[in-house]
């Protein structure tokens, strides 16, 4: 019996996404048999986002000549393009693999992903 990892404990922080790596194919088109470890070797991989960061960190907004506006404190950011549920294609050399209760995960930032693809009801009207 399999337990699934609670990945509630992650706190995934600045403009970095947490990646499951999905499962690749270990024969190539024409049948042979990939050993392991070659499609991790490859510089573009894909995966489903399972959490993301708060975004890119923002400064204070500058001091203000209004003596009734509240300051604000409190960190503020530039929130990311991927959600969760997201199937991310990123770039490999960005990433950093991680193993926790035996399960795979990739940490990698934002900047690294080159495409998401989102299943959204709404796509399907613009492809029309």
């Amino acid at each position: 019996m399999t337990q699934r990892v609670n990945i509630d404990k992650f706190v995934v922080v600045g403009d970095r996404v947490l990646i499951k790596p999905k499962s690749s194919n270990d024969r190539t088109k024409a049948g042979i048999y990939l050993p392991p470890g070659v499609q991790e070797k490859e510089k573009i991989q894909t995966g489903y986002i399972l959490k993301t960061g708060p975004g890119y960190p923002v400064g204070p907004p500058p001091e203000s000549d209004e003596p009734w506006k509240e300051t604000v404190s409190a960190a503020q950011y530039i929130p990311l393009q991927a959600k969760v549920g997201d199937l991310a294609i990123f770039i490999q050399n960005s990433s950093y693999e991680i193993e926790y209760e035996d399960e795979r995960y990739i940490i990698v930032p934002n900047s690294a992903i080159l495409l998401l693809i989102r299943e959204d009801d709404d796509l399907e009207y613009y492809l029309r």
